[in-house]
């Protein structure tokens, strides 16, 4: 494995965020509702995860699924959110706006950012929705954010990987742009190569189905829970 990279693996319950430290993963992004893109997750589990975790606990701040077009009671929700992280010990918040536009919605992003209190801010897949993802990238530099999320404004890493290379040595090592979606062990290899990114996201997840029999029309019996073996897999396979 090569120890110049950070593996973050997206959890989205106390099991698997306990896996994933247990595998080796660098650090967790926590989210409910994968299926969706992701949601905030409970108080609760914000909670429990970052009691139990020795790795940095990153958080993700979305309010519903869908777009990332918010109005003033959605950022009073997100606002709220990413100070009750902040009280909970959060290492950072995963955070993401536009306006209708296809821009960054700037003053929603400085109020998120100033809510944080130093927490560590990660500009999560509405960046690639930007319609300029060059201006896009400077403007969260100039917030001060450690990182963007990106898939290369593509449906995977895989496919978005020579945008994502663009993105790379744009920005120079001023930011990290961490490639995500899709990610697994037959494509790792070829997007770290082609991007020269030093960070990378996944959830190398497996349903879990306790329950096979009786299964109620619209009430899912299964779950997803982060895989140790697939997680080790992946992270030697960079």
């Amino acid at each position: 494995m090569n120890q110049g990279y950070t593996f973050e693996v997206c959890a989205v319950n106390i099991q698997s965020a306990l896996t994933a430290q247990a595998a080796g993963a660098h650090r967790i992004e926590l989210c409910s509702a994968l299926d969706t893109g992701g949601v905030t997750p409970s108080p609760g589990l914000i909670n429990a995860v970052v009691e139990a975790l020795n790795i940095p606990v990153n958080v993700l701040i979305r309010p519903r699924e869908g777009d990332f077009c918010y109005d003033n009671r959605a950022l009073d929700i997100m606002l709220a959110d990413i100070r009750y992280c902040l009280a909970a010990g959060a290492h950072g918040v995963v955070v993401g706006a536009l306006d209708t536009s296809g821009g960054l919605d700037m003053p929603k992003l400085e109020a998120m950012r100033d809510a944080a209190g130093g927490m560590e801010m990660v500009l999560h897949r509405a960046f690639d929705f930007c319609n300029s993802p060059a201006e896009a990238l400077e403007q969260v530099i100039d917030l001060g954010f450690g990182r963007i999320l990106s898939s290369g404004q593509s449906t995977s890493a895989f496919e978005g990987r020579f945008k994502l290379q663009e993105m790379v040595a744009l920005a120079n090592g001023r930011i990290s742009i961490m490639p995500g979606a899709g990610i697994d062990v037959s494509n790792i290899h070829a997007i770290a190569t082609i991007t020269s990114a030093k960070e990378f996201h996944f959830t190398a997840k497996k349903k879990v189905d306790s329950r096979k029999k009786n299964a109620i029309p619209g009430l899912e019996t299964g779950y997803w829970e982060s895989d140790a073996a697939l997680i080790r897999k992946i992270m030697a396979a960079a």
